[in-house]
């Protein structure tokens, strides 16, 4: 597992910050872990958050973006893409990934990457946060978006 060394999470204060959560809608057990574990952290910070739902992980960068140009701080993007037989795996991971980075870019602004891009559903199952999980991958990406933000907004400031 790729967790060891990870930050610990938690214990900032995002008041005032605006955070969007957009999530798909594949592999609905690990995606709603990852919204739960995104929440939580959420919760705990202050901030003020939406979850919105897309089909997949490729619509992702396109409501992220939606979600910048009506006022987010921050967006958390949770995906799960599962390996398949056929080169679509690679295609949408790629998308994916780097449509987030374009948008974050362009805004200015951080995106929490917790799309999961997986061989199979037991490697989201240890991911995703859920009872007997070894990591919790959207709460990691709702802790990166808040601290990115809260480090531009002391730069900016």
């Amino acid at each position: 597992m790729a967790g060891s060394g990870a930050p610990e999470t938690g214990g900032v204060d995002a008041s005032g910050l605006n955070v969007v959560v957009i999530a798909g809608t594949w592999h609905e057990v690990i995606t709603d872990g990852l919204i739960a574990g995104a929440k939580r952290v959420l919760d705990a910070t202050g901030a003020v958050y939406r979850v919105v739902r897309v089909p997949g992980s490729f619509e992702l960068p396109v409501a992220a973006k939606a979600a910048f140009d009506g006022g987010a701080d921050a967006v958390v993007a949770l995906g799960v893409i599962i390996r398949g037989g056929t080169p679509h795996f690679e295609f949408v991971s790629s998308a994916a990934t780097d449509g987030l980075t374009r948008v974050a870019l362009d805004a200015g602004k951080p995106v929490g990457f917790g799309v999961l891009t997986l061989d199979d559903e037991q490697q989201g199952l240890d991911r995703a946060g859920l009872a007997g999980s070894k990591e919790d991958k959207g709460e990691e990406a709702a802790d990166a978006a808040i601290r990115t933000a809260l480090v531009l907004r002391e730069l900016r400031g």
